[in-house]
This record gives structure tokens, C-alpha cells and sequence, in this order.
């Protein structure tokens, strides 16, 4: 079967990007390396019509509904090399396998790099968080901590008290300005100049951390943001253009989820600042969707 689009990503945005293009009738051939950021979690919040459901059953789910569509097909494996070939792009899947179509749609992902400290990286999407949009619900009204690890950590540490008792561990590397110590004391927020160095409590619970004059401070959950990377080099193997994002590179498309390359389109984390499965997902609509409109109406000259 030759395709027309490859999906790259099996996740929240992979999986709705195809969902348009076989709803389209499309020959559509998704890629799905099995290895999502969220795999962490215990559970994806937030997301309509999913709240409390994991991840796996989600995309699980997903790829069943998907493969009910004749004209999809999906694969295990993970895509290892990508690149143009007059107007179709080749694919490289482990094994050695090869495929061609006209358009790709890049949901390769993010992954993440955390803070070296011990305890941190056990605990990461369980008691350790990224997003209190995500998971503060699950932790409320405890007692939570914000790690600050980029310039921005002051203004997440802003938002946690909503959710609990809040305290702001500057690690002696970001130290609130006037304008953000004044906005932290108004929301209360304790802060916290001893950096962390250990988290406490039986594994994947947080019980307290230790300060690196020695104190231990009882808590319930951190929240910090961890740098970012690419999770596959197909995007810089295709050329596309790269953008500085807060936490690390992001690929550069427009409105319509093209990327610097044309005929390539990305969605998801890998493409937004945002990371939210809801919010992937709705990338991978708009990809989808651009990418089957980009095949419909082909340019006239």
C-alpha cells in the first residue's frame, strides 16, 4: 500500500492528526515509536470526556478507533531517519524498513531533562509535576513546593496557591525581582532561599525535602518545569527551522502547522511552548486538517 501522509507520534496529537486524515480517506500510515512523555503519569486530567483515565487506555483506545478506518495503517517502531526525495519524503524505521509519501506529520514529542537532585527524578509524574492545570487538583490543599530551575519559576509559583499551602525554593539561583516579590508575598507564598538537595518519603510519595543547610521541610508535591529536548531527530534531519522556547528548542510552524519545510507539519508538544494533552491534541487537528487541505488544493499556476 503506498500512503499519502506518515504520522510520526502515536499520542494525543499523532493519533488526532490521523484521525482527520482517515476521516478524509486518506492513506494514512502512523508510526508509533511507543515511548509518550506522559507515560509517567498515572492519569491524564483536564482533558474532556478523559478526566482520571491514563494515558495508555487513552491511546489505546485511540488507535483502536483509528484502525477502524480502511485506509490507516499503524505500525510499532520507532522512525529513525527521515528526508526529502524530489516531492515525496522517505522514512527510516527500525529494522531497516522503508516508506515514501507526500506529506509527513511530525508528533515526535519533547523529553525531559530534570534538575539533578536525589529523589527528583523517582518521583517525576507522580509527586513531582510540571502542570497544576494537570495535576494540582490531585494534590490540593497540601502542602506544595515550587522548584525554581528558569526565570519563569516565580510566576508559576504565583499560580500554586490556589492548590495549597505554597512555598518558593529560589536553589540560590533565581531570586524574585521587586515586581515578583511583591506578587509572591500577596499570594502568600513562602519563600525559601536554602536550596533543595533530597526529597523524602517512600517512593513515589514526597514527605519532605531537604534544605542544604540541613532543615527538612514537610511537603506533599513539587512543581517544577524541566528543560526540554527533541525526542526524535527526524525534524532537524528534514530541515525544519527551530525556535527558542522557554524550556528548550521548539519546531517553528505557521497558523496551519506547516513547518519551514514544505509538505511537513507538526503538532503537539514537540511545536508549542503549551504542553496540555488537551492542547496537543487540538494541534493535531489543525495539523491534520491543514496537511488534507494541502493535498485537496494543490497550487495553480
Amino acid at each position: 500500500m503506498s500512503f499519502e501522509v506518515i504520522v510520526i507520534g502515536g499520542n494525543f496529537a499523532g493519533l488526532s492528526a490521523a484521525m482527520q486524515l482517515a476521516r478524509a480517506r486518506r492513506r494514512v500510515l502512523l508510526v508509533d515509536a511507543g515511548a509518550p512523555r506522559n507515560r509517567f503519569s498515572q492519569a491524564s486530567h483536564g482533558f474532556l470526556g478523559q478526566d482520571g483515565q491514563t494515558p495508555t487506555a487513552i491511546m489505546r483506545e485511540g488507535k483502536r478507533q483509528l484502525s477502524l478506518y480502511p485506509t490507516v495503517t499503524i505500525r510499532d517502531g520507532e522512525v529513525v531517519q527521515a528526508r526529502a526525495d524530489g516531492d515525496e519524503f522517505v522514512i527510516g524505521i527500525t529494522g531497516g524498513d522503508e516508506e515514501r509519501a507526500a506529506r509527513i506529520v511530525l508528533a515526535t514529542g519533547i523529553s525531559d531533562t530534570l534538575p539533578e537532585i536525589p529523589g527528583l527524578r523517582d518521583r517525576w509524574g507522580r509527586s513531582v509535576l510540571h502542570c497544576p492545570y494537570c495535576h494540582g487538583y490531585e494534590v490540593s490543599g497540601g502542602k506544595l513546593g515550587v522548584l525554581a530551575n528558569h526565570p519563569h519559576s516565580a510566576h508559576a509559583a504565583m499560580l500554586i496557591p490556589d492548590w495549597g499551602e505554597t512555598t518558593y525554593f529560589t536553589q540560590a539561583l533565581f531570586e524574585p525581582d521587586e515586581g515578583q516579590l511583591a506578587g509572591l508575598t500577596a499570594r502568600g507564598v513562602r519563600i525559601e532561599r536554602s536550596p533543595v538537595v533530597e526529597l523524602l518519603g517512600d517512593t513515589p510519595r514526597l514527605e519532605a525535602v531537604r534544605l542544604g543547610d540541613g532543615r527538612v521541610v514537610r511537603l506533599d508535591a513539587v512543581f517544577v518545569a524541566p528543560k526540554t529536548a527533541m525526542a526524535s531527530p527526524v525534524a532537524e534531519q528534514l530541515g525544519c527551522v527551530f525556535d527558542d522556547g522557554p524550556f528548550g528548542p521548539l519546531i517553528r510552524t505557521g497558523d496551519n502547522k506547516e513547518t519551514s519545510v514544505k509538505g511537513v507539519f507538526a503538532a503537539g508538544d514537540a511545536a508549542s511552548a503549551m504542553h496540555n494533552a488537551t492542547l496537543a491534541s487540538a494541534s493535531g487537528v489543525l495539523a491534520g486538517v491543514h496537511c488534507h487541505q494541502s493535498l485537496a488544493i494543490q497550487p495553480t499556476r
